[in-house]
């Protein structure tokens, strides 16, 4: 590590394309030097998401969220669009359970740019009155869409089953009466207690030089002060298993279940993500063989894995016809009992890790995931995981892991299940 006087007071190279520097009021910048692209995409990430909201305040997060692109003290909303989109980029903003994210991507010429515009919505959003009010009817309308959309909601019905009434188990985008309820103020004081410099990362990736990243950062954001706030992370409940089933206007039953699993910096994170692609993940995988193939019961089936830093879920989903609910599932319990009992054949290991390794490889030909992964990572780790680590540690997972972690968290009695089914 080298020290440097003047603005920013350390400089970390983990690899020759990799570069960490930390400002001096705590906000961190890392970016992935990409000289084969012309582009680069950056983001700001902020280390808070809907698991960090108070009991009537859901969806606080994801509305900010959607607020500071109404306008800001130097830009009005068109503005904002078109000092991004006027130069041929893009720009946009999600919240998940744990972060928000505002990212563009740009020509490589235009990195100020892009630095400048993504730090200003969060610098000094305005929160006009009138636009809040317009906009709580067109996330209540996104709410509609969510609702009306079976096999996406059914996630979030399954979050409030394990997690309710942890923040965990409301869906990022709040409730109807929740959205009411956001004021300004709220919006103020969310911002002012969150949007602070040691909960921030500025991440970038593509044909980006990291000195001038540092510079800019210094200019738009070198100046926000440190926070004095505590943010604490609320209990987890403990492990509740239900089995709920709802009447909705539907065509056929939707079947998803889950359990909760071990967090993000678990040794069995690399065995887990080989199970879930064994198990559900792609035309290959022994639930889409079994379920779709063989028994011809589901057009859509999958598992899933989503890890957080302290918990997870790792879960299945079928939609299927009505009377076909209890078959299917008997096939998913098969299909643990198996993993669980008999030792996978050394040729669907082999391809399975084959699989995932060429998934991550892949995806880092696009510029906008290469800087969500070391943006989300270094707000999980705090440090830069390269590719060839984290496919060396795949490499290292053998059957016998697989089959412990599978013992370990294929126990049905463990999972807790939601079902939709049609009202006639």
């Amino acid at each position: 590590m080298t020290t440097h006087k003047g603005a920013h007071r350390a400089t970390t190279s983990v690899e020759t394309h990799f570069r960490k520097t930390v400002l001096e009021n705590g906000i961190r910048i890392v970016s992935e030097y990409i000289p084969t692209v012309r582009s680069v995409s950056v983001g700001l990430w902020i280390d808070v998401g809907s698991r960090d909201e108070r009991t009537g305040k859901h969806g606080i997060s994801h509305f900010l969220e959607h607020m500071v692109f109404k306008g800001t003290q130097r830009r009005n909303m068109r503005q904002i669009a078109q000092s991004i989109e006027s130069i041929g980029g893009y720009i946009n903003a999600f919240t998940t359970k744990e972060h928000t994210c505002f990212y563009a991507r740009v020509l490589d010429e235009h990195l100020e740019r892009a630095v400048d515009v993504i730090t200003d919505l969060v610098k000094e959003p305005t929160f006009n009155p009138k636009e809040i009010t317009k906009e709580k009817y067109v996330v209540l309308e996104e709410l509609k869409q969510i609702e009306d959309d079976p096999d996406d909601v059914i996630h979030d019905y399954l979050d409030k089953v394990m997690y309710h009434p942890h923040p965990l188990g409301e869906p990022i985008i709040g409730n109807s009466e929740s959205i009411q309820n956001i004021e300004r103020d709220d919006l103020f004081n969310h911002l002012k207690h969150n949007y602070t410099p040691d909960r921030m990362v500025l991440a970038a990736a593509g044909n980006v030089d990291h000195d001038e990243l540092v510079a800019y950062a210094e200019k738009y954001i070198g100046t926000l002060k440190r926070s004095h706030f505590e943010n604490g992370k609320s209990r987890l409940p403990r492990r509740r298993n239900r089995y709920v089933e709802i009447k909705k206007p539907v065509q056929q039953a939707y079947v998803c279940m889950g359990t909760k699993t071990f967090g993000i910096h678990s040794n069995n994170r690399y065995p887990l993500l080989i199970l879930n692609a064994l198990l559900g993940e792609g035309m290959s995988s022994r639930l889409h063989q079994v379920i779709r193939e063989k028994h011809g019961l589901a057009y859509t089936t999958y598992s899933f894995v989503n890890l957080l830093k302290d918990t997870g879920v790792f879960g299945i989903y079928v939609g299927t016809d009505s009377g076909k609910v209890t078959k299917a599932m008997k096939l998913v319990y098969n299909e643990f009992e198996k993993l669980q009992n008999k030792p996978i054949p050394r040729a669907e290991m082999k391809r399975t890790v084959s699989q995932i390794k060429g998934n991550l490889m892949l995806g880092l030909e696009n510029m906008s995931s290469r800087m969500m992964r070391i943006g989300a990572g270094e707000l999980y780790f705090k440090r830069y995981t390269s590719l060839d680590s984290m496919l060396q540690k795949i490499d290292e997972v053998t059957t016998d892991d697989i089959q412990r972690v599978a013992q370990e968290i294929l126990d049905t009695d463990k999972f807790s299940t939601v079902v939709f089914k049609p009202t006639t």
